[in-house]
């Protein structure tokens, strides 16, 4: 081994470690860093800026245009390479740092490595402060860098170049630790990232980290397969931990043998094809009919790399009959224990390995008539999805389900679809009929608001050669649509699907429910009469928008001109946006409603007669809510 050493900067040294990193998993070995984004500006301009020219033979460099965009275009790489590989995030101090804040929170809660490494104040404080310093009197060691404590899994500041060592090694293993993983911050004061330093050649080897598969414990297993046998009316739940353990086709082997349905969350959609026999679609405040009815009758409830949101429970209101008993498959015991469940905590590929073989050696399975009521409840789903999707007017304005039902007649199993939030998410969890493992990408955990396109970027990265669709509101695509210049500077060509309905039509819905009576959710003028946001639509062409950032737009009016339009963007070896106004529910049949409760609270007290309707109708459901114990 040698014993020698090399005189780098701590941003050089930092750059060729991160070079060196793999992972490697079922013999699949990738490197663990793929590229660096990064926008630059005093604090790290000359440090890992000069540090990424030194070495862009070694570290590929992606340039963005808003430091939360990168965080996302890096976490849709990281999920789309199954959390085997990730980018790293390099920013400047003051609010290039603190833009880093929404990203690594959704990245945690995601549970996906991404690696931020912003710069920070002068560590020897040669002048206090300093251009975009917060002073903080009570404390001389906090900056900005610090609100990325609580949304990172792991922190550290680099203060002296020989930190770096352990801090660089600890990150590695955060971020490829499948239970722990998530944001990681190094934050890096620009004085030290230039300060040079006589590492050991050591520090630069090869170093592959293996991403483990736990197996089930013995005496966990044996009550897991003795709850299985006992249930009448089980249901599997699968959560996106199925994905990450790369786990659907033993879930299909296991559902095929014993004939347990199998509805998914956000994160688990595509757990199964939307056609398996048991596949029962979403489940939760907005999942389908199908899944739902399962879920309120089922004795057993199987989750399989679920944490149990209160989209998925319907605020604890959705599991409700009597003794009802959770088995919660996952690899963190923090999520093993929910809803008082029995624990099996194991890598969710190797535990339903496991629950298989034992299951197929009792040959266990439940009775035929679960399985016929189940399957004429999802055949019957299907004809509601079909009547949503039904666009036989070409001429008409289309409705938001009938552009999903029109993008559901072009693609195949290589397409994938993003989306994060507004109304968008709700269909397609009910309506979307999902192709592949992965053709299904909701970002549901923090439900970001312009994470769309960017993560878009990242996921056509990742997935080169793949039609890759940013679905996206008015509302998210206003948040950020900034990286449209980054593709165009690529040329990766991502296909954007924009659909104007003036305004935010999910929380205008939610705020209607609750007696808020849609108050600013619209993008309308003002009305004189009133002073309320019900005057004109706001004159914004967002098409032009798209269009003065490089993107090719392509306008469409109407169904058959939206028909073609999918289809020319989906061809397109460019970037693309197809833009679509669409008509709104109020005046043709939109998707089927909630099938299932989430608690907004309502006010307790209130003289407007909405908001008294709506407390008595949260009262009612409040009153049907329990604790799993």
């Amino acid at each position: 081994m040698s014993t020698g050493t090399t005189r780098l900067t701590v941003a050089q040294a930092l750059v060729r470690f991160l070079a060196a990193q793999y992972t490697e998993r079922d013999g699949e070995r990738r490197r663990l860093i793929g590229a660096t984004w990064g926008i630059f500006g005093h604090g790290n301009v000359a440090g890992l800026g000069q540090a990424l020219i030194e070495y862009a033979d070694d570290m590929p460099y992606l340039q963005g245009r808003n430091e939360q965009s990168m965080v996302h275009a890096a976490v849709g790489y990281a999920r789309q390479s199954n959390r085997l590989s990730t980018h790293a995030v390099t920013t400047s101090i003051g609010p290039g740092a603190t833009n880093l804040v929404t990203g690594a929170a959704l990245a945690t809660i995601n549970h996906l490595p991404v690696l931020l490494l912003p710069g920070d104040i002068f560590a020897t404080r040669p002048a206090d402060p300093v251009l975009q310093q917060l002073e903080v009197p009570y404390a001389g060691d906090i900056s900005v860098n610090d609100t990325l404590r609580p949304v990172s899994r792991y922190f550290d500041r680099i203060t002296r170049p020989e930190a770096l060592i352990p801090a660089a090694l600890q990150a590695m293993r955060v971020l490829t630790d499948p239970v722990e993983t998530g944001a990681v911050t190094l934050a890096l004061p620009q004085d030290v990232q230039a300060e040079a330093y006589d590492w050991p050649e050591e520090f630069f080897a090869e170093r592959t980290w293996n991403v483990r598969r736990p197996a089930a414990d013995v005496a966990e297993l044996a009550a897991a397969v003795g709850a299985i046998r006992e249930a009448r009316r089980p249901l599997i739940v699968a959560g996106g931990g199925v994905h990450h353990a790369r786990a659907e086709e033993v879930l299909a082997e296991l559902a095929d043998a014993t004939g347990i349905p199998v509805a998914s969350t956000q994160a688990g959609k595509g757990s199964l094809r939307f056609d398996h026999p048991q596949d029962v679609g979403g489940i939760g405040h907005t999942g389908t009919a199908t899944a739902n009815e399962l879920a309120r009758t089922a004795d057993l409830v199987i989750g399989v790399g679920t944490r149990y949101t209160d989209f998925t429970t319907a605020s604890n209101t959705l599991f409700a009959a009597d003794g009802v008993r959770f088995l919660n498959l996952n690899i963190a015991p923090h999520d093993g224990h929910k809803l008082s469940g029995l624990p099996l905590i194991a890598d969710a590929r190797a535990g339903l390995e496991s629950l298989a073989e034992a299951l197929e050696l009792h040959g266990h399975r439940v009775a035929d008539a679960y399985v016929s009521e189940y399957g004429e409840d999802k055949q019957r789903w299907e004809h509601r999805v079909d009547a949503c999707y039904e666009a036989d007017e070409p001429d008409t304005r289309p409705t938001q389900a009938q552009v999903l039902g029109l993008l559901d007649e072009i693609v195949d199993e290589s397409d994938i679809l993003i989306n994060a939030a507004g109304s968008l998410p709700g269909d397609l969890h009910k309506l979307w009929r999902a192709r592949s493992r992965d053709q299904y990408h909701l970002e549901y955990g923090y439900s970001c608001m312009g994470y769309e396109i960017p993560a878009a970027i990242g996921v056509r990265l990742a997935a080169p050669g793949r039609p890759v669709w940013a679905l996206v509101g008015d509302g998210t695509y206003l948040m950020m649509p900034t990286e449209i210049v980054t593709a165009v500077q690529e040329n990766i060509p991502i296909k954007v699907l924009l659909v104007q309905n003036h305004g935010y039509a999910s929380i205008g819905g939610l705020s209607e429910s609750v007696g808020g009576e849609r108050f600013g959710t619209a993008y309308r003028h003002r009305n004189p009469d009133d002073g309320l946001f019900t005057g004109a639509p706001l004159p914004v062409d967002l098409a032009a928008n798209a269009a003065s950032l490089g993107m090719r737009v392509l306008r469409a009016r109407t169904v058959r001109e939206l028909r073609a339009a999918l289809a020319e963007a989906r061809a397109a070896d460019t970037p693309t946006c197809v833009y679509v106004e669409t008509e709104t529910a109020d005046t043709v049949s939109g998707p089927p409603p909630a099938q299932a409760w989430w608690d907004v609270p309502v006010a307790e007290t209130a003289t407007r007669a909405s908001a008294v309707k709506a407390r008595e109708e949260y009262d009612r459901h409040v009153s049907t809510r329990r604790r799993h114990l």
